[in-house]
């Protein structure tokens, strides 16, 4: 059966819609038809730019028009909530930038206006959706009591090369209950004068910014929510520039956060059961040149390199596009999921099965109610408990 493309209208012409604006005209399924700024201007320059056809001065006439099937939201936090409920008012579906909203209250009144609506929602946290990650979540089915082991295919690698199994070959481990969890995702003075991220009113600073993902990567590892969280900071101005915190669980699991706009760049995490860690370095995006590898610790001490299914018989590095090109990737986590995003329009739920964007909205809203309460903790100087 032959679709028509999904039509997204573009609210927001900051620096952010670049990247996603090309993935949304890449992805089979789906097209920009228009975008939207304040100033009528702006619209026409970023439309100009982008090769879109319509440029839209006011998000709420974008909203309005019957070429748009859908919107990704690229303008700051502070207006997540409000443009989210107008477009599930308009009808339309939405792809929101992250982090979601200011609160949980306000990712639960997105999610509630989504599904009254009958209209699919989806915050734009791509390593979520990259063909690794699926590993990871395999990976974490082994840490029952059960005598469950998962494989993967490993690869060589130039990090514990001599400790790597040869290609091809699939490796059995299991976790075992997990026991700690850590994810620190950081860069250095990344902003240019009036970014958003630099005005707490705009929803700025480094705790929903980069704390999205490293409390969304802790939350994803352990599947709930922190028992009480203890979290610090370091201000620059009115904003939070680095954030450090500890939590725990119940069963035993702890876990730390870190998170920063002042600290060399890092995106990594360590997830550990009592028989083996997984490690990977670059969990929100594989650095560039480099296979979207990880690792696996053993506690006897043997050292595993992975990389997902499609890149086993790959070289090490990707191939190089023409002189001055970008580097060939095998899998572009946006692309996947805006054609996640563009699956769920057209398709619904299975009958008879739970709506596989409900996990989705759940780690969202996990993932803000953790950020809350490491705010809280923040400002009170004090450990907050979750309940």
């Amino acid at each position: 059966m032959t679709h028509s493309p999904v039509r997204f209208g573009v609210l927001g012409t900051g620096r952010i819609t670049r990247r996603l604006i090309a993935d949304l005209q890449s992805t089979p399924g789906a097209s920009v038809s228009a975008i939207a700024s304040r100033s009528g201007d702006r619209a026409k320059w970023s439309a100009d730019s982008h090769g879109i056809a319509a440029a839209v001065e006011g998000y709420a006439e974008l909203l309005a028009r019957d070429d748009v099937d859908a919107v990704y939201i690229a303008l700051p936090p502070s207006l997540h909530h409000e443009w989210t409920l107008a477009a599930c008012q308009a009808g339309k579906h939405v792809l929101c930038e992250k982090p979601v909203a200011l609160s949980a209250a306000q990712v639960s009144e997105m999610i509630a206006a989504a599904n009254s609506a009958d209209v699919r929602f989806l915050d734009a946290t791509a390593w979520l959706h990259h063909e690794r990650t699926d590993q990871f979540r395999q990976w974490l089915t082994t840490t029952g009591p059960q005598e469950d082991s998962a494989k993967a295919a490993a690869k060589k690698d130039d990090l514990f090369d001599d400790e790597s199994e040869s290609d091809d070959e699939a490796i059995p481990f299991r976790l075992g209950p997990l026991r700690h969890l850590s994810a620190s995702v950081s860069f250095p003075n990344p902003f240019l004068d009036g970014d958003h991220r630099l005005h707490a009113s705009l929803g700025g600073g480094a705790l929903l910014d980069l704390g999205w993902y490293s409390a969304g990567l802790i939350r994803f590892a352990s599947g709930v929510l922190p028992k009480e969280v203890y979290a610090q900071a370091v201000m620059r101005g009115e904003i939070v520039a680095r954030v450090s915190a500890t939590m725990i669980f119940y069963d035993e699991l702890t876990a730390t956060l870190s998170c920063g706009f002042d600290t060399s760049t890092r995106k990594w995490f360590e997830i550990a059961g009592t028989d083996a860690s997984i490690v990977c370095d670059d969990f929100t995006r594989p650095w560039a040149e480099k296979p979207a590898r990880s690792w696996v610790h053993e506690a006897s001490g043997k050292v595993h390199s992975f990389v997902p299914p499609s890149e086993v018989n790959v070289p090490a590095e990707p191939n190089s596009a023409p002189e001055g090109g970008v580097p060939v990737h095998r899998c572009l986590q946006e692309r996947v999921m805006i054609g996640t995003l563009v699956r769920w329009i057209r398709e619904g739920a299975p009958s008879g099965q739970p709506a596989p964007w409900n996990a989705f909205h759940e780690q969202a809203l996990h993932t803000q109610t953790m950020l809350d309460a490491l705010d809280e903790s923040i400002r009170r100087k004090q450990p907050v408990s979750l309940g």
